[in-house]
């Protein structure tokens, strides 16, 4: 028998909160899940692996309309759609990590500077 998740635990797994699960499964980037006799939803371990993806792609500021075109190739089984939207991701990451490194090399500059004026300032105070 398989694992099956509650909406909750699948919260807890992901870090994702109730209503953002909720607001996917709305908007289709996740079918919705099976239901219980009950209605409660039943998150298998399958759901829980694309749900943490996805939270990965959102952490990399992937928007939800290029994570639903990845969605929707994967469903339909277009495996050089999803190859081609993720790797334009990858390229838009390799894009980031280098302005943010630029922008840190900057930063520890201005830092140093800083440091540097401050020290001269303390030693003229004395």
């Amino acid at each position: 028998m398989e694992l099956t998740l509650t909406i909750s635990e699948l919260s807890e797994k992901t870090g994702l909160s109730i209503d953002t699960i909720r607001y996917y499964e709305k908007i289709g980037i996740l079918p919705s899940p099976h239901r219980k006799s009950n209605g409660r939803r039943e998150y298998t371990s399958g759901d829980l692996e694309r749900f943490i993806f996805i939270t990965h792609l959102k952490r990399t500021q992937m928007p939800l309309k290029e994570i639903d075109r990845y969605i929707q190739f994967y469903m339909d089984q277009d495996y050089e759609g999803c190859y081609q939207v993720l790797h334009k991701h990858k390229e838009d990451i390799e894009m980031q990590m280098a302005e943010m490194s630029m922008a840190l090399e900057k930063m520890n500059y201005k830092l140093d500077n800083f440091k540097s004026l401050v020290a001269d300032q303390n030693g003229k105070r004395s």
